[in-house]
């Protein structure tokens, strides 16, 4: 009985060991699982995190300003408007070459801007900057030189620094076709009068030629009809007028003979048929 009871009590041992065995794998799997659905949770709420970040981003907003005071440089214009928001980027658009030779050859060297466009990092706060400020003075204290400027600012829908990038190499390449254009012709006209002139040289040397030979020269005359003058055209138009007139005049002149004749005529057969009837 007790070598059976001996050898009873390990087998059971061995049982309840493998027993526990199995359930702490069991219970390390479960644990894994609940490791790997937290993960998983906790990645999908970073990504969720991430998209709204994302979508919250700051997007950059443009503003236009039509008027630029004079002597108003983009310094003090990143100062005026760094009040009311963080600004990126500054242009403003220079006066025309024209512009500048006519101020220089009047003894004024400053170079003026006439419309500028200013990159705020919030798009929202450059909306609000445009419809607050339209309008209004752009100094706030008295003695400033822009007190008696307005401003006038636009806020731009859609619209992005390329484009303005895009705006500004596009002018410069119409300009420099334009000045392509105006060199050309300037070089052709030069080479037209060049040409010309040593024709007229060459005219002159076989005119001198024939006249020391003693041959006759006959000079080529230019037959051309000039173009009549108003009182020439004016003369005419009269004159075809009263031809008009006097064709008229004869025209009821002859009409007038014609009703005459068949007037006579018709005395003629009444009194031919009144005859006849009275014989009979």
């Amino acid at each position: 009985m007790d070598e059976e009871m001996a050898t009873d009590v390990p087998k059971i041992v061995t049982e309840e060991s493998n027993d526990y065995k199995e359930d702490d794998d069991n219970s390390k799997n479960d644990y894994s699982e609940v490791n790997d659905e937290e993960l998983k949770e906790q990645a999908g709420v970073d990504s969720k995190k991430q998209q709204q970040t994302v979508g919250s981003k700051c997007l950059p907003g443009i503003v236009y300003i039509g008027h630029i005071p004079p002597r108003l440089r983009p310094k003090h214009m990143r100062n005026m408007l760094s009040l009311y928001g963080e600004i990126g980027r500054i242009f403003l658009q220079p006066e025309d070459r024209s512009v500048k030779r006519k101020k220089k050859k009047a003894g004024t060297k400053v170079t003026s801007f006439t419309e500028g466009w200013v990159e705020f990092r919030d798009k929202r706060v450059a909306k609000r900057v445009a419809a607050s400020l339209h309008n209004t003075p752009m100094g706030s204290r008295k003695r400033s030189r822009f007190v008696s400027d307005l401003w006038n600012i636009k806020y731009l829908h859609r619209f992005q620094w390329c484009h303005l990038s895009e705006r500004l190499a596009y002018e410069m390449t119409v300009l420099q076709q334009r000045l392509r254009t105006e060199i050309s012709q300037a070089k052709r006209e030069t080479n037209f009068y060049l040409a010309n002139v040593e024709k007229s040289q060459n005219m002159d040397k076989l005119r001198r030629k024939r006249e020391k030979k003693g041959e006759n020269i006959k000079e080529k005359m230019w037959d051309f009809t000039q173009r009549r003058t108003e009182d020439e055209i004016q003369i005419s138009r009269l004159r075809k007028q009263t031809t008009s007139k006097k064709n008229l005049l004869k025209a009821q002149e002859k009409a007038k003979d014609i009703q005459k004749k068949s007037q006579s005529n018709i005395s003629l057969l009444a009194k031919i048929f009144n005859s006849s009837k009275a014989k009979d």
